[in-house]
């Protein structure tokens, strides 16, 4: 099995989301038409938003939120809204430009700085809770419970975050995405079993103090996701 390097997949992430489909992106997270598709990966994605949106307090003034792999800042400006002082990071400068000229002339109660970074290496302070939609789903899973282990340490209440199930269909779209140039392909997804995150929760020194909380996946058309959440004791 080709296991791909953290460093390795962060630039291919980067490269795809801020050049190959940049434009794409935009439309997908717009109300432009697209195609049907695309309408239930809008579709998946606005269920997933809604649902770790639902794993906060309703009032979140005061409150500061990381918004890591803020993609094109929907779920910033929702926090926001709700009073959150929040840091939204991506990875892509074309991404967040956008995300900065969408919630430019908005009026929402807190705030929202946005950043070009990683979101595992930023020195930022601490924060009430960090939210991760779909930002990790294509690191494998030991990066992934690394990154989540480095959040760990800066946060004082919740990670809400989502990786890609492992499900036969995932496993067929991934044997799919395969047959295209490599040129025109997304980065790879990288299943992780819920098993596996679990018992890293229950038995890792790096999450220590924490529990799990809410679970829920999302299945809509070509979206697949699961939602999960860590809560400090």
């Amino acid at each position: 099995m080709n296991v791909v390097s953290y460093e390795q997949r962060r630039q291919e992430i980067e490269h795809y989301f801020d050049r190959t489909a940049a434009d794409t992106w935009a439309k997908l997270t717009s109300d432009a038409p697209v195609s049907r598709i695309r309408q239930t990966v809008r579709a998946g994605r606005d269920a997933m938003r809604n649902t770790l949106l639902s794993w906060l307090p309703d009032d979140l003034s005061g409150r500061r939120i990381l918004d890591a792999g803020c993609g094109t800042g929907a779920f910033a400006l929702e926090a926001a809204c709700r009073g959150a002082e929040v840091v939204a990071v991506d990875l892509s400068p074309t991404l967040v430009d956008l995300a900065r000229e969408r919630v430019g002339g908005d009026n929402y109660a807190g705030s929202i700085d946005f950043r070009v970074g990683d979101m595992r290496r930023l020195d930022l302070g601490t924060f009430d809770h960090i939210v991760a939609m779909d930002s990790l789903i294509h690191y494998e899973p030991e990066d992934g419970l690394r990154t989540l282990a480095a959040m760990a340490e800066t946060v004082t209440s919740s990670i809400v975050f989502t990786f890609a199930p492992k499900t036969p269909l995932l496993t067929v779209m991934h044997s799919v995405g395969q047959l295209f140039p490599r040129g025109n392909r997304s980065p790879a997804i990288a299943p992780m079993a819920a098993s596996r995150l679990q018992n890293a929760v229950a038995s890792e020194s790096a999450f220590r103090g924490w529990q799990q909380g809410r679970d829920h996946r999302v299945s809509s058309g070509f979206y697949i996701s699961h939602a999960m959440e860590l809560v400090r004791l």
